[in-house]
């Protein structure tokens, strides 16, 4: 009797396509209602590394080990004590000030630092996401972007939900990075997480960053790393490096392409002029693609998902093609918050991964909110 139900819901919501839940764009979404819109905290990085976070992360103090504990809970208790000497050891490797910052959060948290390094490294590994670039008709970009996280990491039967998904979307913020009282940058991400997933310096560019499905994985990287290799650059740690560095957005371009990385990524950059807007296909050791904006020949919008522009997404995970198709159906005279809301919110895009979505300009405007995607949805 369940199962008939659920079917005749699906037909009557969306279309179901290889496994995938795919629905007609959305255009009912936004505004989103204000209880889902998240909160802002302030990190000041005149303090000393190992304190930055102390007050940003102190109230959230028993969400962030409830969610960590999800992850060593997913993970045998001989492998978890091996990694805790491992990812301990790592750490004294790793460059400031992330390794200081992580030994702050450890500390705050009240856990063995190899496991803050292993609950760091899971967002270099096992983030899922769609990010997109618009130009609207005046020259004025915008940035959004799905995050979606948690896959495998334990089902929730209760709620029909991942458990990983749950729990972050406790601890999302939107994070205030400030110098002397200014903002430097702005960023949307999980606390006790050091490197940046999604971020914008005013008035000059913004940066999302995709995983990319590849086999030369991030776990290649950080054996390299382990061998003494430290010449890489983990990916979340790079997006910090350029939004402290860069002061435009070639400049934040040329950093994305030329340092080496520790796993594959897509960099997601836009900038703050016309034609600005770029998806960096990186490798370990260099750029293997540029996707980038061409108004004068159309190309408006760029849509990225986890899998290489020039090959097919796959049956099963295929999020580009209904948020292409949702994007042209806006056109460009729409683009705006409400469009990409709503494009961000339209099954695949929006999963049971999702956790939050963001949109962003570089006037400094960074909004975000959570997401939960309701039954019947696809799993990822």
């Amino acid at each position: 009797m369940k199962v008939g139900i659920a079917l005749v819901l699906t037909s009557l919501l969306c279309i179901c396509c290889n496994g995938q839940v795919v629905e007609k764009c959305r255009t009912d979404t936004f505004p989103p209602p204000d209880d889902t819109k998240l909160s802002t905290v302030v990190v000041n990085l005149n303090k000393a590394p190992e304190h930055r976070w102390d007050e940003a992360i102190t109230p959230y103090k028993a969400d962030i080990v409830s969610l960590i504990e999800t992850i060593t809970d997913n993970v045998n208790k001989y492998v978890l004590e091996v990694a805790d000497i491992a990812f301990d050891l790592l750490l004294q490797t790793l460059p400031d000030p992330y390794k200081s910052e992580i030994k702050g959060v450890a500390k705050i948290l009240g856990l063995p630092e190899g496991q803050v390094v292993l609950y760091n490294i899971f967002y270099e590994l096992f983030t899922v996401c769609t990010s997109i670039i618009e130009e609207d008709s005046n020259g004025q970009l915008y940035h959004a972007r799905n995050l979606d996280f948690g896959l495998f990491l334990g089902w929730d039967n209760a709620n029909d939900t991942w458990l990983m998904s749950e729990r972050l979307r406790k601890i999302v913020v939107n994070i205030d990075f400030q110098r002397d009282g200014k903002t430097v940058y702005q960023s949307a991400s999980f606390l006790g997480y050091v490197g940046l997933l999604t971020a914008v310096k005013q008035p000059l560019f913004t940066l999302t960053i995709n995983e990319r499905f590849n086999k030369e994985g991030g776990f290649v990287g950080i054996y390299r790393w382990i061998l003494g290799n430290r010449n890489a650059k983990w990916m979340g740690f790079l997006t910090r490096d350029v939004m402290e560095s860069a002061n435009s957005y070639s400049e934040a371009k040329h950093m994305l392409s030329t340092q080496e990385l520790l796993a594959p990524a897509y960099y997601i950059l836009g900038g703050n002029s016309t034609g600005e807007g770029v998806i960096i296909t990186r490798g370990l050791n260099g750029v293997e693609d540029y996707q980038e904006l061409n108004i004068t020949s159309g190309r408006w919008f760029l849509l990225q998902t986890n899998y290489d522009p020039w090959d097919e997404a796959p049956f099963f995970d295929d999020r580009r093609t209904p948020g292409n198709m949702c994007v042209k159906q806006w056109g460009q005279e729409n683009v705006g918050y409400k469009s990409l809301f709503n494009v961000l919110s339209t099954k695949p895009n929006l999963n049971k991964l999702t956790v939050y979505s963001t949109v962003m300009t570089v006037r400094g405007d960074i909004q975000s909110w959570l997401q939960q995607c309701k039954t019947p949805c696809t799993p990822w």
